[in-house]
């Protein structure tokens, strides 16, 4: 187990904090994730990533109601999906993902895409704007969002996103976006981080961790918790929940730094932001 307040925080733009380790339930089935949040919640997170499209809010929901652990001590993150886009429909997915979480409120609630294709996203973040002063989502934020898309959110609405959720992993640093999301103080968040397993038997990061007698998955998280990154593991196996919190034990070298830089090609786990809609 860890420590809660061992586990960094990152300061958002909007003055609130988010816990830098979140579990991610992508790709789990409800039963699943109400299992593995209850877990992560015994070893220490106190961050739970979910989306109305995983269709698991109601087990992440069960599992926050049962854990030894008070509400207010967790931050819950959910969002609305690309058809529910728009002013009016995403007040009402938002209604339902509450009632869904049965909660009354969340931490942070996202635009899952900018879906650029349909042109719904800059109402839809106004609807995100009236969701937060009315107090019913304590940030706001976007998730996948390209240059483009923040700066045109920028020009034509009132408040900055508090985060932007993407894929990040050494294959896919998002040097351009963290350079821009730097300039105006929105906190990166990392999905995928560990490449959905396929960064695990990368040579250069088996070498490191085997130097730190840590894992791979370790070093990835330790990776981005380094460069002040949010960073949200996925996994149901309670050893991996355990371990991929635990990562307060060692840090990443400059040399580490270095040769994990090296390894960035471009390549994409996910879809590219421009494919969905």
């Amino acid at each position: 187990m860890v420590d809660p307040a061992t586990v960094p925080t990152v300061a958002l733009l909007d003055g609130n904090t988010i816990p830098a380790v979140g579990l991610g339930v992508y790709k789990v089935s409800d039963d699943e994730a109400e299992r593995a949040v209850r877990e992560a919640l015994h070893v220490g997170y106190r961050h739970v990533d979910a989306a109305e499209m995983y269709g698991n809010e109601a087990g992440v929901g069960r599992a926050l109601r049962t854990a030894e652990v008070d509400r207010d001590e967790v931050f819950v993150t959910t969002k609305v999906w690309n058809t529910n886009q728009g002013f009016d429909a995403t007040m009402r997915a938002f209604d339902a993902s509450l009632d869904r979480l049965e909660l009354d409120r969340v931490d942070l609630y996202l635009i899952h895409w900018p879906a650029a294709a349909n042109d719904r996203y800059v109402d839809t973040w106004r609807a995100l704007e009236r969701i937060r002063t009315e107090g019913r989502a304590t940030s706001i934020g976007v998730s996948n969002f390209q240059v483009e898309h923040l700066q045109r959110l920028l020009d034509e609405t009132d408040v900055l996103p508090a985060v932007n959720q993407v894929e990040r992993h050494p294959w896919l640093p998002q040097t351009e976006l963290m350079t821009f999301h730097a300039r105006h103080g929105i906190v990166t968040e990392a999905w995928s981080p560990l490449g959905r397993g396929r960064l695990v038997d990368e040579p250069t990061l088996a070498r490191i961790a085997a130097k730190h007698d840590v894992s791979v998955a370790q070093v990835l998280v330790r990776w981005n918790l380094q460069q002040e990154v949010v960073v949200l593991p996925k996994s149901v196996t309670p050893a991996r929940i355990a371990s991929n919190i635990d990562v307060g034990r060692f840090g990443l070298d400059d040399d580490d730094m270095a040769a994990i830089a090296a390894l960035e090609n471009g390549e994409r786990i996910g879809s590219h932001p421009d494919r969905v809609a």
